[in-house]
């Protein structure tokens, strides 16, 4: 069974979303695969009472603040995400980190805060191209992986289910994607970490997916590739039927 996500970013407010969940046809295949989608904030809640007809689709929020409330204005809590149908949350995007400037001390608020309220954390992970250049890929995504673990361990969940999404940042919306290969290398990097820190089971049975440039035509083959467990789909899981293939990859 894989984990096939899809990140809508900001896109798709209330009147897609319904067209999205009304056009979405999902077979046999994904049917053995977990499916999990993180709409924008505003449509959530309407996207948890789509996603109610059909228990195989799971919902997360995109991104939260660590304080469960208080005068932060434009932000959302792990608990208002709960609330609204999230039981996943998505942490550490590269676009949070390099637009926004999120740190792994912020990262690691976060992913406490989610663990606070039953919220599954998928922290991502990964380099720029400038980094990759240099020869610091095992360097930077290893990191960023201990300040998530390092979190986890702090909120009490040092057994709990995280999610890892390995996303080298010059593959995200650029066309470019790193070839199947490269995931391995990176997740075979990322996997001995978990291994060293939580033990062979623990590092098993967490889930590293890959995301950058996720499409129908390339899904399998990033699927059948070492431990890659899934993938973090973005500009693909906008449409419904690209990302119904998508999420057929890997279920046979």
């Amino acid at each position: 069974m894989a984990v096939i996500a899809g990140n809508w970013k900001m896109h798709m407010g209330a009147a897609r979303t319904r067209s999205f969940f009304a056009e979405l046809r999902l077979d046999e295949g994904a049917a053995k695969n977990e499916l999990l989608l993180f709409p924008p904030i505003v449509s959530l809640q309407l996207a948890s009472e789509c996603a109610d007809r059909d228990p195989r689709i799971q919902l997360g929020v995109q991104n939260i603040h660590w304080e469960d409330e208080g005068a932060f204005t434009g932000e959302t809590s792990a608990l208002m995400a709960k609330e609204a149908g999230a039981s996943h949350v998505l942490i550490g995007h590269s676009e949070r980190r390099h637009v926004f400037g999120e740190t792994n001390d912020e990262v690691a608020l976060k992913i406490q805060a989610g663990c606070r309220h039953g919220l599954t954390p998928v922290v991502c992970v990964g380099e720029t191209l400038g980094e990759r250049r240099d020869g610091r890929v095992a360097e930077v995504i290893l990191k960023q992986l201990d300040a998530a673990l390092g979190a986890m361990e702090g909120a009490g969940e040092q057994n709990g289910r995280l999610l890892i999404a390995y996303e080298p940042v010059w593959a995200i919306g650029t066309g470019e994607t790193a070839t199947p290969d490269d995931a391995a290398r990176a997740h075979r990097t990322l996997r001995t970490r978990l291994e060293s820190v939580l033990g062979l089971a623990a590092a098993v049975r967490t889930p590293i997916l890959y995301g950058g440039s996720v499409k129908p035509q390339n899904a399998a083959d990033l699927l059948a590739a070492a431990d890659v467990d899934g993938v973090l789909v973005g500009g693909a899981s906008l449409d419904p039927a690209s990302f119904a293939q998508i999420a057929s990859a890997g279920g046979g």
